[in-house]
């Protein structure tokens, strides 16, 4: 699954009357050629999507506006000036937040991550831990490298593919890294 395609995922866009549940996704970027687009998800997956999806069918189930809620939440309940003191709650916020997408983009996606690890590696330091060692930086589409890297390795060129939602298997081999391991097990039985 492409983060584009799992940003605006909704409860209405998922089948799930199988032991494998199928996400068709409203838009992604073959959708002019005509192609159908189907994701599988897996117990492990169906697990973690579970409670994102009790909510109405049709709102997303990653919205920022609805993180953002949350944060100010917490906020205000580790507010540690009573509420007879100082600014009463929500008074100087900024306009800004009516303008909060009810569902993330790839890019704002990629920004809430870039955020919270540099917020987790910031913790990190102020504990006398190297953050370098500890939590590198990363970007969402590493993980569908790493994701197509080991399908392509444990289940083959064409499941990674398909996997990925290929027409074209050279696309394949821009995402999935060769498997050497394959190559050093040819060199010994061959030669």
């Amino acid at each position: 699954m492409c983060l584009a395609e799992l940003c605006q995922l909704r409860p209405c866009d998922l089948d799930r009357s199988d032991s494998v549940w199928h996400y068709y996704p409203e838009k992604h970027k073959n959708i002019y050629r005509n192609i159908e687009r189907v994701v599988s998800i897996g117990p492990r997956g169906q697990k973690r999507l579970a409670p994102l999806l009790l909510r109405p069918a049709e709102a997303y189930c990653f919205s920022p506006a609805e993180s953002e809620k949350q944060r100010r939440n917490k906020l205000t309940q580790n507010r540690k000036t009573p509420l007879s003191c100082g600014n009463t709650i929500g008074s100087n916020r900024k306009e800004e937040l009516q303008n909060i997408s009810d569902h993330y983009d790839s890019a704002s996606y990629r920004k809430a991550v870039r955020y919270a690890i540099t917020a987790a590696r910031k913790v990190i330091r102020e504990n006398g831990g190297d953050p370098d060692k500890v939590l590198p930086y990363w970007t969402p589409y590493q993980l569908r490298h790493t994701v197509a890297t080991k399908v392509r390795k444990e289940m083959g060129y064409e499941c990674a593919g398909a996997t990925l939602g290929h027409t074209n298997m050279s696309a394949t081999a821009i995402y999935a890294e060769r498997n050497q391991g394959l190559a050093d097990e040819a060199a010994k039985r061959f030669g």
